[in-house]
Formats: structure tokens, C-alpha cells, sequence
């Protein structure tokens, strides 16, 4: 049985490690964007204890908004979960596998995320007309570390 051009790439690029940086940038991310989710997650029991609640800059009503609640889950345990399977996903030893569906299962949650991310900026920009420091800050992060969330 013979390999096309195609499939040989496709194993060819699987083989090849991710460069250095990713390898340590990306949990580094990770782990900041699970940091930022605990903290949101924690103060969603509490929102007065959201550091930010003046003008622009409000936490509360943009925590506490309807948007914030996706199919009834409050969107912090979402980015929770997120951000626990994406530090496994984005270590070291996720990296430097061979098996292809650690590969695809980073590229699917990160894509995910995006498309979320996405949803929850016009939620706060157009919709509840506040933003969150922490969110925007966990929008960046997940951002940042999708760069090389590659199959």
C-alpha cells in the first residue's frame, strides 16, 4: 500500500515538534488565563467583591448581565473549564506528543474559545455597553495563547 503526498506531509507535520517558545509561552498563558477565571469564578458567589465597578470599567454589570449566562451557565465556569483543559492541553508533554488527538483537541477547544470570545466582546461592547477589565483580560490571554493551537 502506497502514501499519497498528502498523507505523508500530514505525518510529517505531526512529527515536527513545536518551537521552544510555544512549547513555554502557552502554559504560561494558560495558567494565566486560569488564574484570571478563578478569580472571576470565585467573585461570581460575590460580585461586590469585583475590585472594578466604576464608569466604563464595570465588572459587576457585566458579570451579573444576561449575556453572562449562556444556556443558563455562568459564562466564568465556562472559561473555568476552559482554561483547566488548556493548561493540560498547552503543556510541555501535550507538546511534544505524537498522538494526534491531543493536537486536535487544542486546536478545537482554542477555536471554540475564539468564536466565544468573539460572542462575549459584542456582548460587552454592543449589549450590556460595560467592560469587564478581568474578562477583557482572559479574552486577551486566550487570544494570545491560540497562536499555535495547530493539529
Amino acid at each position: 500500500m502506497t502514501t499519497t503526498s498528502a498523507q505523508a506531509d500530514g505525518e510529517s507535520r505531526l512529527a515536527r515538534p513545536a518551537p521552544t517558545w510555544v512549547v513555554w509561552v502557552t502554559p504560561a498563558l494558560a495558567l494565566l488565563g486560569l488564574a484570571l477565571s478563578s478569580y472571576l469564578t470565585a467573585t461570581h458567589f460575590d460580585p461586590q467583591a469585583l475590585y472594578c465597578q466604576k464608569g466604563f470599567f464595570n465588572c459587576q454589570a457585566v458579570t451579573t448581565s444576561w449575556e453572562s449566562h449562556p444556556f443558563g451557565i455562568p459564562v466564568v465556569f465556562l472559561g473555568l473549564a476552559q482554561f483547566v483543559a488548556m493548561t493540560a492541553l498547552c503543556s510541555p508533554w501535550a507538546w511534544r506528543t505524537q498522538r494526534r488527538e491531543v493536537h486536535v483537541a487544542r486546536l478545537v477547544l482554542a477555536t471554540a474559545g475564539m468564536v466565544f470570545v468573539l460572542w462575549l466582546l459584542l456582548a460587552e461592547l454592543v449589549l450590556i455597553k460595560d467592560i469587564c477589565e478581568y474578562c477583557t483580560g482572559v479574552h486577551l490571554v486566550g487570544s494570545l495563547s491560540v497562536g499555535r493551537g495547530t493539529a
